[in-house]
């Protein structure tokens, strides 16, 4: 016999409560306990150990088929609603076939749709999950609305708009496995129902014994544990992989910073594609197109990539992000390089040569002009003109450096990149002893398009000799010790902390179309489900400024992931999320 007493602890709304209404095929433990103004569906099950409280906010609904496991609370504010599907007022509102598992908090204004899994543990406040979602274990949503069939992952926290619009599609094998859970729980509810009644039970139990145990109907929770736990632990490895074959290619590859890379992408509605290059493209930025991806779901692009990477061994391979409205891309990061022996580089990089080898096939007279200089100097120079820009380059002292008090050196008229090198060279030789920075200057929009350190004091430059420069080997690797961020272990201020030449040259690009910066930081608990928390933002658009703030943020949390977003501010969405620093 259910409990379905009206008694309530003495509270304001004591004297108004409403009867609970509960449908004759409902199941309702005896040990759970229904107060209030709430409507029970058809072939509810209500677990023991339960708690629903509709005596402070109300109404709530419960719809037909769904289960609400053992442990759960729900309780609602006095002020709140939500709107349910029949179009009324309710604190809470669970839709059909919605499983409700074992510990969860469902405190309204709550709405959760129909066909729904709210995993072990996990919190819903003050929001609304559209129907096809599941939240996994351990999570908290709130302040939110969850558009239809998205994932949550475990331990996740949901409490900005933003987070609750990159959540990535639920798969069909979590859909499956909603579906398992629901068929379970109504076989336990008939379980409960006919206990007593060997004429009843004993179909059940022949329907369900050839693949289990006496104990099966009982255990249907404990099936259902088993199953998610699994579930979990698939997730929480960001396979996403629908046979055994896929999840294999995850885990073989591409590292993890690599496969979030593409989840983050596809959560966003972007398109992914791939590019290569042998070693003479790679030098003049010649990519060629791979094969088509067409595919939205992560282990088949995975697997695309995978075979894209084993065409290409021994070439420099790029993941390419695709925004297939605005037709433009998002993200270019190297994921193979030369001499990589099959294990790809987790770490963002940019679209940019940042090769610190030589260049065996450059002409004389370039390897003349850019005596003193560095080939990743030269190449950025080269660039910049190709398209368009013009150079400057200004100079500070110590003291001015510190306060940014930039003062502007000879200017720059020729388009020529010889003549344009030997300007840098006698600007670097003049304030020797000093900082000194290149700037790119696009002459239509009269603005900077690039800022880029490449002296500091107490660095030297080591000029070419005559028989390299005869050779045509190109130029050392001196100007990485100079520039702001050079291809090895350079810093980019006092602070300590470096970032690599890739990232600095994508914040660059990320600027000089119009995006802001910012920085979140995770430490490998939060990594593990993707919940990142930000760090001090950046207000400035200033390549110096977004770098020192960057280089703050990876300061005050040297021992966690720290990654950087590009955020499109008049869209209000983010472009690219790259990683700058992981732990250790």
């Amino acid at each position: 016999m259910a409990v379905r007493s009206y008694a309530a602890p003495p509270t304001p709304w004591s004297s108004s409560l409403a009867e609970p209404k509960i449908h004759e095929t409902a199941y309702v433990h005896s040990f759970s306990n229904i107060i209030g103004d709430v409507h029970i569906g058809e072939n509810v099950l209500v677990s023991p150990g339960t708690s629903i409280r509709s005596d402070e906010g109300g109404p709530f609904y419960i719809g037909a088929g769904t289960n609400i496991q053992d442990g759960v609370v729900m309780h609602g504010l006095e002020k709140g609603l939500v709107v349910g599907d029949d179009q009324q007022n309710y604190s809470v509102w669970i839709g059909k076939n919605t499983s409700i598992t074992h510990m969860c908090l469902i405190h309204g204004p709550a709405y959760i749709g129909d066909d729904c899994f709210i995993g072990f543990r996990s919190t819903v406040f003050n929001a609304r999950i559209g129907s096809g979602c599941i939240v996994m274990m351990h999570a908290l949503v709130q302040d939110v609305e969850i558009p239809p069939g998205k994932y949550v992952p475990s331990g996740a926290v949901i409490n900005s708009q933003q987070q609750a619009d990159r959540l990535p599609d639920v798969e069909d094998e979590d859909r499956q496995f909603a579906l398992y859970v629901v068929a379970s729980n109504e076989t336990l509810r008939t379980g409960y129902q006919c206990a007593e009644d060997e004429a009843c039970i004993a179909p059940l139990r022949n329907k369900i014994s050839p693949k289990s145990d006496s104990n099966a109907v009982s255990e249907g929770n404990s099936a259902s544990f088993k199953a998610q736990a699994a579930d979990a632990s698939h997730h929480l490895n960001s396979s996403h992989s629908s046979s055994s074959n896929s999840s294999m290619s995850l885990t073989t590859g591409l590292n993890s910073d690599v496969q979030q890379q593409i989840r983050q992408l596809l959560a966003q509605g972007y398109r992914i594609g791939v590019e290569y290059a042998d070693e003479r493209r790679f030098r003049t930025s010649s990519w060629k197109s791979g094969t088509s991806i067409h595919s939205e779901r992560q282990s088949e692009v995975i697997n695309a990539l995978e075979e894209t990477l084993a065409e290409h061994a021994g070439e420099y391979v790029r993941l390419i992000g695709i925004d297939p409205k605005a037709k433009r891309r998002v993200l270019e990061e190297i994921i193979q390089r030369p001499g990589d022996n099959g294990s790809m580089n987790g770490t963002a990089t940019a679209s940019r040569n940042s090769s610190s080898t030589t260049a065996p096939g450059r002409q004389s007279s370039a390897s003349t002009s850019s005596a003193g200089l560095g080939s990743d100097l030269t190449t950025t120079v080269r660039q910049l003109l190709a398209q368009g820009y013009r150079i400057g380059v200004e100079y500070a002292d110590e003291r001015r450096f510190r306060t940014s008090s930039w003062k502007s050196a000879t200017s720059i008229h020729s388009e020529r990149q010889s003549e344009v090198i030997s300007a840098l060279e006698a600007v670097l030789d003049e304030h020797e002893g000093e900082y000194v920075r290149l700037i790119g200057i696009d002459p239509k929009a009269k603005r900077r398009v690039m800022e880029e350190i490449i002296q500091r004091p107490g660095s030297k430059r080591q000029a070419a000799s005559s028989s390299s420069a005869a050779n045509g080997a190109g130029t050392s690797s001196s100007y990485s010790s100079r520039t702001a961020e050079p291809a090895t272990s350079g810093r980019l201020n006092s602070s300590g902390t470096s970032l690599k030449k890739e990232a600095v040259e994508q914040i660059r690009q990320l600027l000089a179309q119009g995006y802001t910066i910012g920085t979140e930081h995770a430490d490998k608990r939060r990594f593990r489900v993707g919940s990142w928390q930000s760090c001090s933002p950046i207000q400035s658009n200033q390549i110096s400024e977004v770098l020192n703030g960057l280089e703050g943020c990876m300061a005050e949390h040297s021992d966690e992931y720290v990654r950087m977003i590009g955020i499109d501010p008049k869209a209000k969405r983010r472009v690219v999320e790259t990683i700058i620093q992981s732990p250790n």
